[in-house]
């Protein structure tokens, strides 16, 4: 039997394989109106092809805890109950065949109001439905983006409000795990890193401190999210920067915190809070960051990065680097990748029955 599917059970849910889908932003939600957020035909089109073709986990692409969380305007998000209702029938369409249908609940921080990758992703303003970016730091990402608002106190809290009001959204939508997005710039990321949290009150400074914000939001969705349902937790294992980020040592120890706090799976990747760095990115080149919490830590892990062969993801689960593998853009070019794999390594996904004839 193929080590990469075997099923795995997180609390009381059981993925059926370890070949899942990461969140990847497809901005084409509508960015005004009522429908401002919710899921679209494509959207429904480009999960229910994966879940068709045998992955076992599904993770929809960054979700918005609120407007200005969004990356941009053509973002989902679950912040009303009308986004709620549209993600049911993306929900209901995964469970059916199988698949475990996950959500990463997001807040973009500084990194926020921009454009569409294929028109340039460049920071938009309001003549583009663009809105002023929050941050723990009036610190820019770079020299393109906007000097972001400093957050308050009060309202670090109220974003703390809002991802546990999207965890409610997300469990009434029908997901079965909650991923929190900790990683790759965004507003969590940008709270642990003293590269870009530079604050001196309780949220800044020491690891104590920068870390606290994130623990808040495990802590809130934790609490509304049921407690036979795992919650994930993202994470940029690496700034990538020679000194002042955040480094892999803060992450090991930062897994062990989150184990504490309830978290049932780390999802590590690395990057994207640091503008200019120089990333040796290759087949697997993010795996030894997640072996590493693996190694180390009592929590589970996800590896991600250039991951592309059946072979090699085996390869990961089989030497205990990581218990599952995401594969981002190999499942964009193939939504059946899981079932190929399959038929090479010897192990099994359901097939649709529609599609017996032809597998």
């Amino acid at each position: 039997m193929s080590a990469l599917f075997e099923p795995i059970t997180l609390r009381e849910v059981t993925i059926p394989n370890r070949v899942w889908m990461p969140p990847m932003c497809q901005y084409s939600a509508e960015p005004e109106g009522p429908l401002t957020g919710a899921p679209q035909d494509w959207h429904l089109a480009h999960y229910a092809a994966r879940a068709t073709g045998g992955t076992g986990l599904v993770i929809v692409e960054a979700t918005a805890v609120s407007p200005e969380g969004r990356i941009s305007p053509y973002d989902l998000g679950l912040w009303n109950d009308t986004q709620v209702e549209a993600f049911r029938r993306i929900t209901r369409f995964l469970t059916a065949q199988g698949t475990v249908p996950a959500v990463q609940l997001a807040h973009s921080g500084r990194k926020a109001s921009t454009d569409r990758t294929w028109t340039g992703g460049g920071p938009v303003g309001p003549e583009a439905y663009g809105w002023q970016p929050l941050a723990p730091s009036a610190v820019p990402f770079d020299e393109r983006h906007p000097v972001p608002t400093e957050l308050t106190v009060a309202q670090i809290e109220e974003v703390v409000g809002q991802f546990a009001a999207a965890a409610r959204r997300a469990l009434a939508a029908g997901f079965e795990i909650a991923e929190i997005h900790g990683a790759h710039g965004y507003l969590i990321n940008e709270f642990l890193s003293p590269h870009s949290n530079h604050r001196t009150d309780a949220y800044g400074g020491s690891y104590e401190n920068r870390t606290r914000f994130a623990l808040e939001v495990v802590d809130a969705v934790r609490a509304v999210w049921p407690g036979d349902k795992p919650v994930f937790f993202r994470i940029s294992a690496t700034d990538w920067l020679q000194d002042g980020g955040w480094t892999t040592e803060d992450t090991v120890r930062f897994a062990h915190d989150l184990h504490a706090h309830g978290v049932d799976l780390l999802d590590v990747s690395t990057g994207g809070n640091a503008s200019g760095v120089t990333i040796p990115a290759g087949p697997g080149y993010q795996v030894p960051f997640a072996a590493r919490v693996k190694a180390e830590t009592p929590l589970p892990v996800a590896a991600v990065g250039l991951i592309t062969e059946a072979g090699q993801a085996e390869k990961i689960v089989t030497n205990g680097e990581a218990d599952a593998v995401l594969l981002g853009r190999e499942l964009l070019r193939n939504p059946s990748w899981a079932r190929q794999a399959a038929r090479e390594l010897g192990g099994e996904v359901r097939v649709p029955e529609q599609y017996h004839r032809s597998v």
